[in-house]
């Protein structure tokens, strides 16, 4: 992780903010922290951060109160949301609200840590595209998703086919922000996935696994075997050769009003 990085968490739990700051400490991250979303905001005025944990329960303000605040300042900050009340209407509404990523509590160092990384990533990336200001010919730094599908966050595609069967993927804004992925782990087909919830894990060069959430809930009835072997082609192509998982959505229609449509990235 890179120097001179700050994250504030917004936690009313001490035990929390410690956890996190010990896991951040040791990856040579500055913690600032409040237990409250309106400090949270004030502070944020103050100083400028490059990633923000924030909990979902909270009184006064909640965690999405506090991320409908940050879109009305138009603060861009990343936010990875934490909860002890774990479900998975929380996790895809976390993601739907702007969240970057969602944490539930009790939480392993690994997984904090790889979080973290990904939030600070996603920062960095962003800071990228601000300076950049892409021109003719110039590389821009992640290739959004096709206009006609639609995503859960920033993580995990989805494109209906004909017949009741869709197909699901990563996005290049997710693979740009781990980096560095060496395998994919994949369910068995046949196997039922549930919207939100992990149906596959990357494996970086560092041993880290990074969880996939899927964008719908469904039966497997195919996966992409060709990864398996050939792990390059989700930098490829990750929007079609690349796709990961053709499913039988189990109720397609719930699921979308938590999903993205990519074409709207476009305006």
């Amino acid at each position: 992780m890179a120097e001179d990085k700050s994250i504030l968490v917004v936690d009313d739990e001490q035990v929390i903010i410690d956890a996190i700051s010990r896991i951040a400490s040791a990856e040579g991250i500055k913690v600032d922290a409040e237990t409250n979303g309106k400090d949270a905001l004030k502070r944020l005025s103050q100083k400028k951060y490059s990633l923000i944990l924030c909990d979902i329960l909270m009184p006064e303000m909640d965690g999405f109160m506090f991320i409908d605040e940050l879109q009305k300042m138009k603060n861009q900050i990343p936010v990875i949301m934490i909860t002890g009340f774990s479900t998975v209407e929380n996790a895809v509404k976390s993601l739907y609200k702007g969240a970057i990523d969602f944490v539930p509590k009790p939480f392993t160092f690994e997984e904090l840590k790889c979080s973290i990384s990904r939030g600070i990533e996603y920062n960095n990336l962003l800071t990228k595209t601000d300076q950049k200001k892409p021109k003719k010919n110039e590389d821009i730094v992640f290739v959004p998703c096709p206009p006609k599908y639609h995503r859960l966050g920033n993580i995990s595609w989805v494109n209906r086919e004909s017949e009741g069967i869709i197909i699901l993927g990563v996005t290049n804004l997710y693979l740009e922000i781990i980096k560095n992925f060496k395998s994919i782990n994949l369910m068995e087909p046949d196997r039922q996935i549930i919207q939100g919830e992990t149906c596959a894990d990357f494996i970086t060069e560092d041993n880290l696994s990074h969880h996939f959430l899927s964008p719908v809930s469904g039966r497997i009835i195919e996966r992409n075997e060709k990864l398996l072997t050939e792990i390059n082609l989700l930098g490829k192509d990750p929007y079609f050769s690349g796709w990961i998982y053709k499913v039988i959505p189990a109720d397609i229609e719930y699921d979308m009003k938590y999903l993205i449509p990519c074409a709207s990235d476009r305006i």
